[in-house]
Order: C-alpha cells, then structure tokens, then sequence
C-alpha cells in the first residue's frame, strides 16, 4: 500500500492543490492530512475532501518534522510512505508490485516549475541530500524503527536518508514516481551549517570536511552560471 502524508498550517488553498493531484491519478491510496492547528479555513477544505481523506487530525506541532512523525504513526502497516506538504503535488506514482523489492523507492521533482531535481542515492547522499521527501517512498517499519529527529530543524530527512542508506535499505530508482514542489519548503534555503552537522553525526569529521568542500564547490559552479 501506498500511504500519502501531507503536512499543513495556514495553507487552505495549497492543500486543496495538493489533494486535488492525489485524486487526479484514480489511484487507491491512503491519504493522510496532518494540521498544525490551522485558522484559516484548511478544516473545512479537509471535511470537503472527507470522503477521500483515510485520516487526519489537527493540533498543535513541535515544527514539520514532529508532524512528519505523528504521520506515519497514522499510516497503515506494510505501507509505503511518501510526504507532501502543502502545495506540492504528486504527478506519477508506480505500481504496488514494484513496492515489494525495495525498502526505498525515490523518483525526481520537479521544482518551482522551472527544473527537474534528478534524485540519487549513490556516494554523493554523504555529502548532501540527494533525494527529496515530495518523491521518496519508505517502508513504514523503518520509520518505527529510525524516526526523524526533531533535533535537526532544517534536514531531519536528509539525517534520516543517510541513516537509511548507513543502514543498508534497499534504494531503488523508479522512473514511476515524479513530483513537483513548491519553493518555500522549510529545507528551500540552504543551512549549511545544519547539512555539515548531519553529515558529522552519521559520517563523521572526514566526509564532513569533503562535505564543505563539496558545497564550496557547488557555491562556485552556481556563480559562474548567473554571471555567464
């Protein structure tokens, strides 16, 4: 089974957009929605979509990833679960035979409408987060097992990825599952110094060290490109 959690505060509009993908797809999944105690108007958007929403509740968080957390707890078991937030949308999702073979299953994003994020789950995931929540698909039993920690502000997913991937889960490439995102996620604006502390606490000081590098370089190739 396929579980899709979407996270939301204040955005009634956007959570309309992002319910309004799953359903596009005539695909039977469990949709949760997870409400951080919204005042303008997301309820009733959510009871107008009771008929399609498995579940949903609505209170009070300690910031995304506290709800990324009460999400999965919601979801059902030997599900598959992947995270929305308000405003994003899922395009394309695989069959649930595909499910089987892998413990994570990761697609591409389409993002701010104007590019495609290329997902990768190779050497470069120690370095940076490769992979984007909006089109990742994970076993439920490993987030019981590794949850987000809510520590991290800014990259629990990318803590999480890497704890995945350390590990030793089953990544796997599906061409069948696409997204697009919207750009002011909480991970939107890079926090360097959060990203080399993930990367400390699961790799240690040396791939840290590369890390830092790694983002110079990037910084750099970034410059050139506006200036040319």
């Amino acid at each position: 089974m396929i579980t899709i959690i979407c996270v939301v505060l204040n955005q009634a509009d956007e959570l309309n957009q992002t319910i309004q993908s799953v359903k596009s797809l005539n695909r039977k999944v469990e949709l949760i929605v997870v409400d951080g105690k919204s005042n303008d108007g997301t309820l009733d958007i959510i009871k107008g979509h009771d008929d399609f929403i498995n579940s949903w509740i609505s209170e009070k968080d300690n910031g995304i990833y506290d709800a990324f957390n009460k999400g999965w707890n919601m979801a059902s078991e030997n599900s598959h679960v992947l995270y929305l937030g308000a405003g994003d949308k899922i395009l394309k999702l695989p069959k649930e035979s595909v499910l089987r073979f892998s413990d994570v299953l990761y697609g591409n994003v389409i993002l701010e409408g104007r590019y495609t994020f290329i997902s990768k789950a190779d050497f470069r995931l120690k370095l940076g987060n490769t992979l984007h929540h909006q089109a990742l698909l994970v076993k439920k039993s490993l987030l019981k097992a590794s949850p987000f920690d809510t520590n991290f502000k800014t990259y629990a997913d990318f803590d999480l990825n890497q704890r995945l991937l350390k590990s030793g889960a089953v990544f796997s490439s599906c061409p069948n599952l696409l997204a697009s995102a919207i750009p002011d996620g909480v991970s939107h604006h890079f926090n360097w110094k959060e990203s080399l502390s993930v990367v400390r606490h699961n790799y240690g000081i040396y791939l840290t060290g590369l890390a830092f590098c790694y983002y110079v370089f990037q910084f750099l190739i970034e410059k050139i490109n506006m200036n040319n």
